[in-house]
């Protein structure tokens, strides 16, 4: 499999995608699938209420057909790709699940946190079971090194918390029109250099699926949004990152290509500890991208600005892992 070769399917799964959007998009908006915006949010966002959700549908639709389609033409499909789509479709039915709740149902918190941590578990448990039994390694590598560690019987805790961490702090990050779709672009895009460069090109070609789906989106849901991804994009965006970083034995890396990510969820964890301990916030709110939101900078400055930070975080962990 060659570059050329995973840019076409990057190019495939973008086609896809925004074949897809003018059809799905008039389709939810007739069905009254529109976001609610919660009232404790930015004020700025009230505007946004109506505007279509559940967009992460088309994402998942271009993921799973590029990655299909594409695999096959290069070779059969493997019990990786099998893996990354099934936790991709698991953790995206379950955001549906929350959206569908949320839009329909008009629940503004979806599913409670008991039931999606029951399912991100469910999911999680299934994948580690397949993993397992195919004789992946329980050897963790330090970036930058060839060092390992082998943790043993501590690697299903590690999976368990890579899967359900990343899905909930990428989740966390969907906050403003372009924000994820951008930056977990760059994060699959760094991961599908890395595991191109280590030979799984299976795991390549998946990246590139998602890089070119989210692409694809971002022509839609950049500002103004025309469409939110919902949960049914986040979480599975979320639990596929962690699966790549399993499957290509790079899970510290995971912390520095997503570190926007891990950034937006710790500014929760310490806005949260904070209030609880002082009564004090220390930040105007979170997650992380509000709090610059209402210090007065625009929505699309904001963006951009996690984008770059994003890309210095890819670049990083694209020097630890290829160039060292």
């Amino acid at each position: 499999m060659s570059e050329k070769f995973l840019f076409i399917t990057l190019v495939v799964a973008f086609v896809i995608a925004v074949i897809l959007s003018p059809i799905i998009i008039p389709f939810l908006r007739r069905l009254k699938f529109g976001q609610s915006i919660r009232e404790e949010g930015p004020k700025s966002h009230q505007k946004k209420s109506g505007t279509p959700t559940m967009g992460g549908v088309m994402i998942l639709l271009a993921i799973v057909i590029s990655t299909i389609v594409m695999v096959g033409q290069y070779d059969e499909v493997s019990a990786e790709i099998y893996l990354l789509l099934l936790v991709t479709v698991g953790f995206g039915l379950l955001g549906f699940l929350d959206d569908f709740i949320k839009v329909v149902l008009k629940r503004n918190l979806g599913l409670t946190s008991k039931q999606k941590l029951l399912g991100q578990l469910v999911v999680a448990a299934i994948f580690y079971i397949v993993i397992r039994q195919s004789g992946l390694s329980t050897v963790i590598s330090i970036p930058g090194t060839d060092l390992g560690v082998d943790i043993g019987l501590f690697y299903l805790p590690l999976i368990v918390v890579m899967l359900v961490g990343a899905s909930n702090a990428v989740n966390l990050t969907d906050g403003l029109d372009g924000l994820l779709a951008g930056t977990s672009a760059i994060a699959f895009g760094a991961y599908a250099i890395i595991s191109f460069n280590a030979g799984q090109m299976d795991v390549a070609l998946f990246c590139a699926a998602v890089v070119g789906a989210v692409l694809g989106f971002l022509v839609f849901n950049a500002h103004p949004a025309k469409v939110f991804m919902g949960d049914t994009g986040s979480l599975a965006l979320g639990g596929a990152i962690a699966a790549v970083a399993i499957l290509t034995k790079m899970e510290i890396l995971l912390v520095i290509i997503g570190g926007v990510f891990v950034i937006e969820t710790l500014s929760v964890i310490i806005q949260v500890i904070s209030f609880k301990t002082t009564g004090k916030r220390v930040f105007k709110m979170s997650p992380l991208h509000h709090h610059y939101e209402l210090s007065g900078w625009s929505e699309w400055r904001v963006v951009v600005t996690f984008w770059l930070v994003g890309l210095v975080f890819a670049v990083l962990g694209i020097y630890l892992e290829v160039w060292m």
